[in-house]
C-alpha cells in the first residue's frame, strides 16, 4: 500500500480525515479493450535485479485505504492506487472509491422505476426490467471525484468494467417537445442524518447534445456483477469524460427542460471543484466538467541492479480529449523535465500506465511532477496538483 498507518486511528479520526478529502469517467461504449490497457513496456532495465521494497509517498494524510467509512453523504472509501498496473487494470467493486454511501431509507427488493417528466408529450415510467433488457457491455471507464486530493492519496479515482443502456436510447423512446434542450437526471438522496460535508440533492443537468456526445449511459452492472448498493444499485448514471459528481447514483427521475433552467444545488456545490467561472445560476452558463489530461506516480520501487541502488517509478495517465504523444517527468523543481521511459497512451479512457527508471544522486526529499508534451488542457497537472513526494535514504 502507498501508506501504512503507524498507529490505529479512532473512529472519529478516521471519519474526520475522510471528510477532508472531497467528494470520471471517460468515453463510453467505444472499443476500449483490456488488451489495449495491458500493453507491455519496452525493454526491462531491471531484469536480473533484486526488488527491495516500496518507497512510501510522504506528506500525505493518515487515511485508511480500501476500507468503507462513515455513512450516507459522509460515507467514503479511498482506493489504494499503489496496486494498479498493466496486470491489474480494473478496481474490484469492494475497493472502488466511494464519496457517498447508500441511504438507510433505500429498501431492497422493492420495484424500481425512473419517472420521465417535463417537456415531453406524456410522462412515462421506465422500469428496471426494461433497462436490464436493453443493457449491453459498455467497456472500461474511469471515474474521478472532483474533490480528489493528495491528503487521501488521490484515492478517489478508480476504473471498472461497466454494462448499461445509453441515455440517448432512452430519450429516443420519449416524445420530446421542441423546447426541450436539457435533461435533469436525479437520484434518491434522502438520509436519516444531516451531513457535515455535503448537501443533499443528487441531480445534474446536461444538454441533450452533451449526453449523446459523451455516450452517457445508465449503468446496471459493474465488473460483471449487479451494481453494489453503495455504487448506486440498481441504476447509476455514468458520463464518460466528466467528473464523478455528475454520475448520479440511485437514478429515479429524468426531466426534460429548456435552456433557461436554473442549476441544481449539486451543480452549485461543485462549481469551484469543476473549475467553473464563479457559480453559474443557469445551466446554459455551466461548462462541461470535463476531466483534463492528468498523470501521476502511484508507486516507487527500490531495486538493486548490478550492485547499485535504483528506483522504478510506476504511474498512470488519464483524462483529456485525445491521446498525447509524450509524457515528461522531473523530481525537483530545479531539474529539467525528461521523457518518461515507457509511455504509450492509446486512449484517454480508462487510464494508461507508464514506467520510469530513476537513479537519484543523493539522499533527500524528492517531488515527482509530470507534464504532457502536447499543448492540451491540463490545468491541474500543470499547476502541480498531482505532485507526490518521496524520501530517499539510499543511493
Amino acid at each position: 500500500m502507498a501508506y501504512n498507518a503507524k498507529r490505529m486511528l479512532t473512529r472519529r479520526e478516521m471519519l474526520k480525515s475522510s471528510l477532508t478529502a472531497g467528494g470520471v469517467v471517460l468515453v463510453g461504449f467505444h472499443e476500449t479493450s483490456l488488451s489495449a490497457v495491458l500493453q507491455e513496456p519496452g525493454r526491462d532495465a531491471f531484469r536480473g535485479g533484486r526488488y527491495l521494497g516500496l518507497v512510501e509517498f510522504v506528506r500525505e494524510g493518515p487515511i485508511p485505504m480500501g476500507i468503507p467509512m462513515g455513512a450516507g453523504l459522509d460515507g467514503r472509501l479511498y482506493t489504494d492506487l499503489s496496486e494498479v498496473g498493466r496486470d491489474k487494470a480494473t478496481i474490484p467493486n469492494d475497493k472502488f472509491y466511494l464519496r457517498t454511501r447508500a441511504s438507510e431509507f433505500l429498501r431492497a427488493g422493492e420495484p424500481w422505476e425512473i419517472k420521465v417528466t417535463g417537456l415531453i408529450k406524456q410522462p412515462i415510467k421506465i422500469g428496471l426490467p426494461d433497462l436490464q433488457k436493453r443493457s449491453r457491455p459498455a467497456g472500461l471507464h474511469l471515474l474521478e471525484c472532483s474533490g480528489n486530493v493528495r491528503e487521501a492519496h488521490f484515492g478517489m479515482l478508480s476504473v471498472a468494467d461497466w454494462a448499461g443502456t445509453r441515455v440517448s436510447e432512452i430519450l429516443d423512446i420519449v416524445k420530446v417537445e421542441k423546447a426541450a434542450s436539457h435533461v435533469l437526471i436525479s437520484g434518491f438522496d434522502r438520509y436519516p442524518d444531516t451531513s457535515s460535508s455535503s448537501l443533499p440533492g443528487a441531480s445534474w443537468i446536461f444538454s441533450v447534445d452533451e449526453l449523446k456526445a459523451s455516450n452517457a449511459f445508465f449503468a446496471t452492472a459493474m465488473n460483471g456483477s449487479s451494481l453494489p448498493k453503495d455504487h448506486g444499485f440498481p441504476i447509476r448514471l455514468v458520463v464518460p469524460g466528466w467528473y464523478g459528481c455528475t454520475c448520479i447514483k440511485w437514478v429515479d427521475e429524468i426531466q426534460l427542460l429548456g435552456e433557461d433552467a436554473p442549476t441544481t444545488s449539486q451543480m452549485r456545490e461543485f462549481a469551484s471543484r469543476t473549475m467553473q467561472q464563479g457559480v453559474p445560476e443557469r445551466v446554459r452558463d455551466y461548462r462541461p466538467p470535463l476531466i483534463e489530461q492528468a498523470a501521476m506516480p502511484v508507486r516507487v520501487e527500490k531495486w538493486i541492479v548490478d550492485q547499485k541502488i535504483n528506483y522504478r517509478v510506476h504511474g498512470i495517465a488519464w483524462g483529456g480529449a485525445r491521446p498525447v504523444s509524450g509524457l515528461w517527468i522531473r523530481f525537483n523543481s530545479e531539474e529539467a523535465y525528461v521523457p518518461v521511459d515507457s509511455f504509450i497512451q492509446t486512449g484517454n479512457d480508462p487510464w494508461s500506465f507508464w514506467v520510469h527508471a530513476w537513479a537519484p544522486t543523493k539522499p533527500g526529499t524528492y517531488f515527482i511532477q509530470l507534464r504532457v508534451k502536447d499543448a492540451v488542457p491540463a490545468r491541474r497537472l500543470n499547476a502541480g496538483f498531482y505532485v507526490r513526494s518521496v524520501e530517499v535514504a539510499d543511493v
